[in-house]
């Protein structure tokens, strides 16, 4: 039987030490902010990155790898003795899932593709449980099989703190940017279909918390929590008052919280907040 090795790239949020433990190869996308370009994960945080957003007149920007930054790693796997399975980030916010694409087509190794229709800690998700079966010698069909049932059950929601960044980025005029400020809207979105849908607009902090917390007690239940995470761009007192809010509701307390990457953060601007959880 082969050995399977998973590859992914850096919009997944997971710690350094269970991406060693599983022996995980990440290829980076790259952020270009005041005329730099760093490769996320690798060359920058995300503690310096929002650092350096505060004073960059321009909206950063994002890019994903090159099929020749894939092909490098496929190869150098294949002549590991490896079949590779590539998770990647939604390919309908990103063209990562077709950079890898068109290297696994050109790769002597075997390669499969697969899109997570997610991002951040919903993709590690799928990461971490393709590595666990992998260490479990598990063939490629019966990853793939389960990687299918964790996106189909994994759900993500989102709330940006600032219009900032869709204002720089020309996705909403100034005028209803500064209504939206006055009004103190936080708007909050899902990730369904790998699209993301307005689901809601709240105006405190508060009834951030109160949202989140209600929509995970209504998604869990009676069903089989298999992981829960929270990511966010220097909103760590908020994503524990979230994290507090579900215990209190469910008594549910193995929950990550997590910077988000600078990837994510280029599109969400500074203050956002994520809640992803997935379920059998």
């Amino acid at each position: 039987m082969s050995k399977i090795k998973i590859v992914t790239d850096s919009t997944l949020d997971m710690s350094d030490e269970v991406l060693k433990n599983y022996d995980i190869e990440i290829v980076p996308l790259s952020v270009t902010i005041n005329d730099e370009t760093y490769l996320d994960r690798v060359e920058i945080n995300p503690v310096d990155f929002i650092k350096m957003m505060r004073t960059s007149a321009d909206l950063p920007k994002s890019s994903q790898p090159s099929p020749g930054s894939f092909l490098e790693v496929y190869d150098r796997l294949g002549e590991e003795g490896y079949e590779v399975i590539s998770i990647h980030m939604t390919g309908k916010m990103s063209g990562t899932v077709r950079s890898a694409e068109s290297a696994a087509k050109m790769s002597k190794t075997k390669v499969t593709v697969f899109d997570s229709e997610f991002i951040s800690k919903a993709l590690s998700f799928q990461v971490k449980e393709a590595a666990e079966m992998a260490k479990q010698g598990r063939s490629m069909e019966e990853i793939i099989s389960r990687l299918e049932i964790v996106r189909s059950h994994s759900n993500l929601y989102i709330m940006v703190d600032t219009l900032e960044n869709l204002v720089k980025g020309g996705r909403i005029g100034k005028g209803r940017a500064f209504i939206g400020s006055l009004l103190n809207i936080k708007p909050i979105a899902s990730l369904e279909g790998a699209e993301y849908h307005p689901v809601a607009k709240v105006r405190s902090y508060s009834q951030v918390v109160k949202y989140f917390a209600k929509q995970f007690t209504e998604d869990v239940k009676g069903k089989t929590i298999r992981g829960v995470g929270i990511v966010h761009a220097e909103a760590s007192e908020l994503a524990l008052k979230v994290k507090e809010s579900i215990f209190e509701l469910t008594g549910y307390e193995d929950i990550e919280i997590d910077y988000t990457n600078p990837t994510v953060i280029t599109h969400t601007g500074e203050g956002a907040i994520a809640l992803m959880y997935y379920f059998d």
